[in-house]
């Protein structure tokens, strides 16, 4: 079992001492129960992971640890940005934890024409508790990355996402269990950069696929399943990681 992960703002190099504190601190002292000697990997989210041994326990939320090894992991290739429409309350953040433990590198919430859920006036605090899942579930997975949430987009803000995407030579998938072509079908390994469109619990509506693929998109169909919004992508993640080189380590 890999060791657990910890978040600092800085990672330090090989000889380099770091002090885990506050939150951190206590969820490695309190709930991880690390103990001296005790291996610890800590990184900044943005691609830096040191490998650590427990030095001291200073309190039931405070260690210290020195780096042994350091590492900079680049993104995998082809980047893959999730644009996902707003599912319901009890599940919008659960979307963002399977996507990020699957390895989404961007998701872009979306307030579709059929969301039942309404960001209307509240999206900072949306957007707040996408950033603590994406941060929860990176950490959870060894992550060296966070994916980056964007700002609640508009139906014209996905339509500019995904134009610039096709005309970059990506792929655009639109997830849609009545799908023109299956997933597996597209050119996904030598795509620059791949955007997969997850639509609400009601699904997209027929104006926004059509519009989506008259800039460059494809309707595609993951299986025989119809699957939740929440797991939608997770569920495409998966196989863009198996089709192309992304888990390739």
């Amino acid at each position: 079992m890999s060791p657990p992960l910890f978040w600092v703002d800085e990672v330090p190099r090989v000889g380099g001492e770091v002090v885990l504190a506050g939150s951190e601190g206590r969820h490695a002292v309190t709930v991880t129960r690390l103990g001296v000697g005790e291996q610890l990997l800590v990184g900044d989210g943005r691609g830096s992971v040191a490998d650590c041994a427990v030095e001291a326990i200073r309190s039931k939320d405070t260690l210290v640890a020195r780096a042994h090894g350091y590492t900079f992991i680049d993104r995998p290739r082809p980047t893959v940005t999730v644009i996902q429409a707003l599912p319901k309350a009890e599940r919008s953040e659960l979307a963002v934890d399977l996507a990020t433990e699957a390895g989404a590198d961007r998701i872009v919430p979306w307030q579709s024409a059929r969301c039942v859920a309404r960001w209307t006036g509240k999206a900072d605090k949306g957007i707040a508790k996408w950033k603590a899942a994406a941060s929860a579930a990176a950490k959870q997975s060894r992550r060296p990355w966070i994916p980056d949430i964007g700002d609640l987009a508009t139906t014209m803000d996905v339509r500019a996402i995904c134009a610039g995407v096709a005309a970059d030579g990506g792929v655009v998938a639109v997830l849609h269990e009545d799908g023109a072509v299956p997933l597996r079908s597209l050119p996904l390994a030598g795509a620059s950069e791949i955007a997969l469109v997850v639509g609400p619990e009601g699904g997209l509506d027929d104006a926004e696929i059509a519009d989506l693929t008259a800039l460059g998109a494809t309707s595609v169909v993951l299986g025989p399943e119809v699957l939740r919004t929440s797991a939608a992508a997770a569920v495409a993640l998966g196989a863009i990681g198996v089709l192309t080189d992304r888990w390739e380590r």
